[in-house]
């Protein structure tokens, strides 16, 4: 009898632990098409989130397995278990905590609007935008923060996978909204003639989602352990200075 009372023990125990396997790759989804945060250059994916998340693996002592698809379908593929999170500078909404458990935010920032050079005078910020076309990325956060401005319904919002900046400079849109950070480093690199307009609104807190069962708390737990190490050692605030020249990953 105390035999078998002790094998069910054992057998209960053995349920509650989370099915985590602390040597398998961490499949991570991303775009690779949103520099400087992920895109690909002579084809090599690379990154600020890819360094961060190669840093994360490292800290682990496990494998990083990098999956590049469209942006609006990584959170598809993060809810089917195709991969374990997603490193693509997904903003916390409350939609999003609705579906998924989130890491500790590792970037801060703010939404920008950003317009053709020579236009900037004429948009300082949301309220400018009534009566103008403007692009966000399709399925980005940015959509929502513009359908919930007061005067939602007099901007002529378009969505897109890719060329927001190209269709903004050639005039087909009048802006786009994307991050303070990203919207600085595209105005750099860009051949083409944009500016920012006005300040940023509406701050933003990025952090890896993950599914919320066992394996995703366990893992989520894992990755802010990590994330906690390398704020402390430095590593954090490196990759960030690496990519911005300045350390976004702390909250001013």
């Amino acid at each position: 009898m105390l035999a078998k009372i002790a094998l069910a023990t054992a057998a209960a125990i053995s349920i509650a632990v989370p099915a985590f396997a602390q040597d398998a790759p961490i499949r991570v989804g991303m775009s690779g098409g949103y520099f400087p945060f992920t895109f690909v250059r002579q084809d090599e994916l690379q990154g600020f989130e890819v360094d961060l998340m190669n840093a994360i693996g490292e800290e682990l002592g496990r494998e990083v397995e990098f999956e590049t698809m469209s942006f609006s379908g990584l959170i598809g593929a993060l809810q089917a278990g195709r991969i374990d999170t997603v490193a693509n500078q997904i903003t916390i909404t409350p939609e999003r905590e609705a579906a998924f458990i989130f890491s500790e935010p590792y970037v801060y920032d703010g939404a920008q609007i950003v317009t053709r050079e020579g236009n900037e005078g004429d948009i300082s910020g949301p309220d400018d935008l009534s009566g103008k076309s403007v692009a966000v990325n399709l399925g980005s956060n940015f959509e929502d923060l513009l359908r919930d401005l007061p005067n939602a319904d007099e901007i002529d919002i378009r969505t897109y996978e890719s060329n927001i900046e190209q269709d903004t400079a050639l005039g087909r849109v009048d802006a786009f909204v994307m991050d303070r950070v990203s919207s600085a480093q595209v105005i750099a690199e860009s051949p083409l003639p944009l500016a920012l307009a006005g300040q940023p609104f509406s701050e933003i807190r990025n952090a890896y989602p993950f599914r919320d069962d066992a394996e995703g708390q366990a893992l989520r737990d894992a990755v802010n352990q990590a994330l906690s190490t390398l704020r402390e050692d430095g590593t954090l605030a490196e990759i960030s200075d690496k990519w911005f020249a300045s350390d976004i990953t702390t909250q001013e």
